[in-house]
């Protein structure tokens, strides 16, 4: 079996290392680069005393080592990036540096590499902004409003689908530009914003699960597991390169009805708040009505089906928080 050299920015992240255990228990090489800002070196603990696994803490907008990285590299997923609805809110200038900068000097390197390593670019559903159920694929027109709180986060996501494109084109780069739907799963924090762990957080702690809006809207989740496998095969599958494709899982849920699974699944008695935007974000703040993709493109790629539902990533979240929570418990005994 042929062994790769894989460059993970923003590896340490919640996705990207899940993109380093991937690639690692395959037995390919791996280079992180993480400037630590949300990532945590915790999340790649498991492979700390492993030699294939190398990192540098670094920006990607200004590190003097990206085009020696870049230059080694067989495959290159670009994960770093500013997100999570208030770190997007209140960075307003790091989504345009890092999202947009970061990607385009990414490219830049590429292009002047000698060899054309294959790239994953995340996109986001975010581009698609205030769009329902029928216009959730990729060929769908694309409609902003001016006023949008999240305007400068899908500008820059848009920009690097565009970007992307356009060094595939100018210099034959294989890329490809994920557009990731509500990734889930072990390592998200709740802290900048992510449903799905804050109401699993809640529930286990027993307080209020704090739901923004009227709790109507509806998403649809997908395990990181599956993102990742998904992101895997697309990488090596040269009829994608170029294009645009959406990542996710069709099955869809008000956030309402997350919020009781969660509540079923812990066993909680945690009462539900609705909280309006303006309270949870401290501005107004325009519900987006719902968020499942069209994956026909994925499908005709890479014949992927989804394999992990909702209900038991929540439980593989419970389980983590629970025993972290005792851990915790044990080591401040044992103090």
């Amino acid at each position: 079996m042929n062994r790769s050299h894989v460059l993970v920015t923003g590896g340490a992240g919640f996705i990207g290392s899940h993109i380093v255990d991937l690639h690692l228990a395959r037995g390919d090489t791996v280079h992180v680069l993480d400037d630590l800002s949300t990532g945590n070196l915790a999340n790649l603990a498991a492979h700390q005393s492993d030699p294939r696994l190398s990192f540098d803490q670094a920006d990607i907008t200004v590190w003097p080592g990206l085009g020696r990285a870049v230059a080694s590299a067989d495959r290159i997923y670009n994960m770093a990036a500013v997100v999570g609805m208030f770190r997007v809110l209140q960075q307003p200038v790091e989504v345009t540096r890092v999202n947009t900068v970061g990607c385009e000097r990414l490219l830049q390197a590429v292009a002047a590499a000698g060899h054309r390593p294959q790239v994953v670019l995340p996109s986001s559903s975010s581009v698609y902004g205030p769009a329902r159920d029928g216009d959730l694929h990729e060929r769908a027109d694309i409609v902003f409003s001016p006023e949008a709180p999240l305007l400068n986060y899908a500008l820059s996501k848009l920009s690097n689908e565009v970007q992307g494109r356009a060094y595939a084109q100018a210099y034959g780069i294989p890329v490809v530009i994920a557009r990731l739907f509500n990734t889930i799963g072990l390592r998200q924090s709740g802290q900048y914003g992510f449903v799905v762990p804050r109401f699993v957080q809640q529930a286990l702690g027993g307080e209020s699960l704090t739901v923004f809006g009227d709790g109507q809207q509806t998403r649809s989740f997908c395990d990181v597991r599956d993102t990742v496998a998904m992101l895997d095969l697309l990488a090596a599958t040269p009829a994608a390169y170029g294009q645009v494709v959406n990542v996710g899982h069709t099955q869809e849920v008000t956030i309402l009805h997350l919020a009781e699974l969660v509540r079923d699944r812990t066993g909680s008695a945690s009462a539900m708040q609705l909280v309006p935007y303006e309270e949870a974000y401290g501005q107004a703040f325009e519900q987006i009505p719902q968020r499942r993709p069209n994956l026909d493109r994925l499908f005709s790629l890479t014949g992927y089906q989804p394999r992990w539902e909702l209900p038991a990533t929540i439980d593989d979240l419970s389980r983590h928080y629970q025993l972290t929570s005792a851990q915790k418990c044990g080591e401040r005994a044992a103090a």
